[in-house]
């Protein structure tokens, strides 16, 4: 492949789909604010930027994949930005989980300087990054989209049209607002049912073949059994993520009283110290009661 790619952010996610990229062949800039964990890309044959600005340079493609508004905004905008380096005609790919409000803010800086934005999170964890099964949600133009078809399809399984530019973005809000949660209440559920005296094992046999039952519910009853917190999904950006999809409900005057009871769960376990493991840990602070 001759386009050549940036992708800004090689967390839990950014990694996979980077190392996607470059086995589809593309020209693969990486920029990461800690650069040990560019070098498995870079021995595959990415380059590696110091700045976002210089992974932005030249690439019709930029990607990024952070954490927040604020980790957004600091890498496009920022000192050394990325869309000040880009070039008139490239499509910015904003695949982190961030507010509509950003996104829309984002899209007419890049507007005025000749560059087209789609907003593009995605669906998936780490697991689905690393095998290039993501499911892509989209908001943006037609005819943008259809330029970094090639690109998305690297990574992904499926790409979802939704609309105009946001709609991604409310769309994954709503998305890991409902996945939110269920992991609250299944922590709750299965703190339940150790205290009861159930037998464990069947008890999840019946809620996991029952109505209850989801592919969130069996893998993460599973991790939450064995203690097994190796990060797929960080419990903070869990917590991060039902805060803005309060934020967003509520400029349309619905009131997600469900995701404020979850997020008191998740942020009493990052009270206790569990923000940077995997967001089943959310069960840990209810067994220690």
């Amino acid at each position: 492949m001759s386009e050549n790619v940036a992708l800004l952010g090689l967390g839990t996610m950014g990694s996979g789909m980077a190392a996607n990229l470059r086995e589809a062949g593309f020209s693969l800039n990486v920029y990461n604010r800690t650069a040990a964990k560019a070098q498995a890309l870079v021995d595959a044959g990415a380059h590696f930027a110091s700045t976002p600005a210089e992974a932005a340079t030249g690439a019709s493609v930029i990607i990024s994949m952070l954490a927040d508004d604020t980790a957004s905004r600091e890498v496009w905008l920022g000192r050394n930005g990325a869309l000040e380096a880009a070039s008139r005609g490239a499509v910015l790919v904003e695949s982190s989980t961030v507010s509509p409000a950003w996104i829309a803010e984002l899209s007419s800086l890049a507007e005025q300087r000749g560059i087209n934005l789609l907003d593009a999170p995605v669906t998936g964890s780490r697991m689905q990054a690393e095998a290039g099964q993501l499911s892509f949600l989209v908001g943006g133009k037609d005819s943008v989209l259809e330029t970094v078809m090639p690109v998305l399809k690297a990574m992904s399984k499926e790409i979802v049209h939704l609309g105009s530019v946001g709609s991604g973005a409310k769309m994954k809000l709503i998305n890991n607002f409902l996945c939110g949660v269920q992991v609250a209440s299944l922590a709750e559920g299965l703190a339940w049912i150790e205290r009861s005296g159930l037998d464990r094992d069947k008890a999840l046999t019946i809620l996991k073949a029952g109505a209850p039952g989801s592919p969130l519910l069996g893998a993460l009853s599973e991790r939450m059994v064995s203690r097994n917190y190796t990060v797929n999904f960080l419990l903070k950006l869990m917590t991060k993520d039902l805060l803005y999809a309060q934020g967003e409900a509520a400029h349309y005057n619905v009131d997600l009283k469900t995701a404020e009871v979850a997020r008191g769960l998740f942020e009493s376990a990052i009270a206790e110290g569990y923000e940077n493991e995997d967001m089943s840990s959310v069960i840990e602070p209810l067994r220690n009661k």
